[in-house]
């Protein structure tokens, strides 16, 4: 029978992360570790409160399944016992760790898809008074891809600061659901002038029907406005482009099946994450390979990764070999 456990960690961040809901100085994860025989698959998922989440919430659902999953259940009768989100997430890569271990093989060779290469990721900048951004932003000019944290009133000058810090990388922002429909079209403008590429969840998740009708050069991408490869025919018409991540689409398993689909509906498609460690990276790695944009950065806003962690210079995420 099979060994399974649930634990809460915790790893520094370096200074503090500040998005529009506020601020934090550590990340805190749970980690799962299904045991089989000796051999060991791990899976890392991040609580999110935005989706009505926490840490004891999360280890509750896993422990749930606890006895199912020491009985051999596989993903996709997990896919049935857990809802999409972050406990299916850690549980989910951690069968698939396990299996590729067990098969001798790797994760992206177990699921079919093409040998990884390496991609440029984001860099995110928090959400600060434009003097803060343009200095952080000046400190990350080096990097080709940015991330801004936005937040809602303020914005023009905020992503105008942005630019004249960093004016040769490319931008994306992130708003977190803080516009509005009062500064819209201002901050979108705004976003223009500064040569912003994609603008991620700009108004709040199905109250942003002020989108409709919009038009804009910028690609406008859903966040919290999709979820998981069933909420995908229900995604609003005015996005597109969509940001895949493994603690919203429940783990791996539907990621791919949502990231193949929205390839079909010709989406622009962003892999995400949350803010966690190399381990709750690796799997996404996969998805990145056929992302138009991936934010994958977590690890490199740690002030402590874990042991064994991904490889980045600078802004080029180096897979293991595959």
């Amino acid at each position: 029978m099979r060994e399974v456990s649930v634990e809460i960690e915790r790893f520094p961040i370096a200074g503090s992360f500040t998005i529009s809901r506020g601020s934090r100085t550590e990340a805190v994860v749970v980690t799962v570790r299904i045991r089989d025989d000796g051999i060991e698959g791990q899976g890392e998922c991040v609580p999110y409160a935005r989706y009505g989440e926490s840490v004891e919430s999360v280890v509750a659902q896993v422990e749930g399944v606890g006895a199912r999953l020491r009985a051999g259940a596989g993903r996709e009768e997990i896919l049935a016992l857990l809802p999409a989100g972050a406990a299916r997430n850690a549980v989910d890569c951690a069968l698939w760790d396990l299996e590729a271990r067990q098969a001798g093989t790797s994760v992206v060779k177990l699921a079919g898809r093409a040998p990884l290469k390496p991609v440029i990721t984001c860099y995110t900048l928090s959400l600060g008074n434009p003097e803060t951004m343009r200095e952080a932003a000046a400190k990350a000019a080096h990097r080709p891809l940015l991330k801004v944290k936005l937040g809602g009133d303020g914005d023009p000058e905020r992503i105008a600061a942005v630019r004249e810090g960093a004016p040769a990388s490319r931008l994306v922002v992130d708003a977190n659901e803080a516009w509005r429909a009062h500064n819209l079209a201002a901050n979108l403008a705004a976003c223009t002038s500064a040569g912003v590429e994609l603008v991620e969840q700009p108004l709040p998740a199905g109250d942003d029907s002020a989108l409709d009708g919009v038009r804009s050069e910028i690609a406008i991408c859903a966040d919290e406005s999709i979820h998981d490869s069933a909420s995908l025919a229900h995604l609003p018409r005015w996005y597109n482009a969509i940001n895949i991540k493994l603690d919203k689409t429940g783990g791996l398993t539907d990621a791919l099946k949502l990231l193949d689909a929205a390839k079909v509906r010709g989406l622009k498609v962003m892999v995400g994450c949350m803010l966690g460690t190399s381990l709750a990276m690796r799997p996404a790695v996969i998805l990145a390979q056929e992302a138009d944009v991936i934010d994958l950065d977590g690890p490199l806003l740690l002030a402590k990764d874990r042991e064994n962690p991904l490889r980045y210079e600078g802004s080029l995420l180096i897979p293991d070999g595959d």
